[in-house]
């Protein structure tokens, strides 16, 4: 398989190093992608649940509906994450 730069893609042979520093590079990227996306579910999910009459300020009540919706949301995706990882390893071994 040749790129437009002429390499070919199929006989590249990365060092022992250089794989592990790519796949430290992949953990990072897919550790952000993750962060992301329980920021973003977070921002969906309690916002909706919280504001329902939007302003240009937050009461009393919307900070502590957030709060609360954030505190549930993130501690069950620790909790998620944790089986998750358990279980990879166990299938691992």
């Amino acid at each position: 398989m040749s790129s437009s730069f002429g390499s070919n893609f199929t006989s590249m042979d990365l060092s022992g190093s250089k794989k592990e520093e790519v796949k430290q590079q992949v953990k990072r990227e897919l550790a952000m992608a993750n962060a992301q996306e329980l920021v973003n579910n977070v921002n969906k999910n309690c916002f909706k649940l919280c504001l329902t009459n939007p302003s240009t300020s937050l009461s009393s009540i919307d900070e502590g509906c957030l709060s609360r919706c954030m505190d549930k949301y993130l501690g069950s995706w620790d909790i998620v994450s944790r089986a998750y990882v358990a279980r990879v390893q166990q299938e691992n071994k």
